[in-house]
């Protein structure tokens, strides 16, 4: 019985993989000028301004380290600043610059269309099906 479990494991963790890289690969070829986990980063912050780098940590599934590689290279970009809390000097909260907001507007629609390539071929039901179960999943994991 375990067997078939470690089939869909792999699977799972396989196809996450394709998808990530697959986004990667398109990121690239239309010249986005950022990676994956950036745009995730972007994003978060498009969508909850104010967030210190543990908050932003847990909503992209990055530890610390990463993360901190990863909002430096935005800083780099122009796209992103820290601003020291001013109840605690050592925190940060992470904001987006108005360059930033701009890429994340320019780049929605056309990430929409990268992460819609997935889908292609699968009705409303199997979309459906499939949610339940990595909902199902996800809240077993907890």
């Amino acid at each position: 019985m375990d067997e078939p479990y470690s089939m869909y494991s792999l699977l799972l963790d396989k196809t996450a993989r394709r998808v990530k890289q697959y986004a990667q690969r398109r990121f690239k070829e239309l010249g986005f000028n950022i990676t994956v986990d950036q745009w995730l980063v972007l994003r978060h912050l498009h969508e909850n301004d104010n967030l210190n780098q543990r908050e932003l940590a847990e909503l992209v599934y990055k530890d610390t380290p990463t993360l901190t590689r990863i909002i430096d290279l935005l800083c780099e970009k122009g796209m992103v600043e820290r601003k020291v809390q001013p109840d605690d000097r050592r925190c940060f909260t992470v904001h987006l610059t108005p360059e930033g907001k701009s890429k994340v507007e320019q780049l929605k629609p056309q990430i929409k269309d990268v992460r819609l390539k997935a889908w292609e071929g699968l009705s409303e039901q199997d979309f459906n099906q499939f949610k339940r179960i990595l909902d199902s999943i996800y809240v077993n994991l907890q």
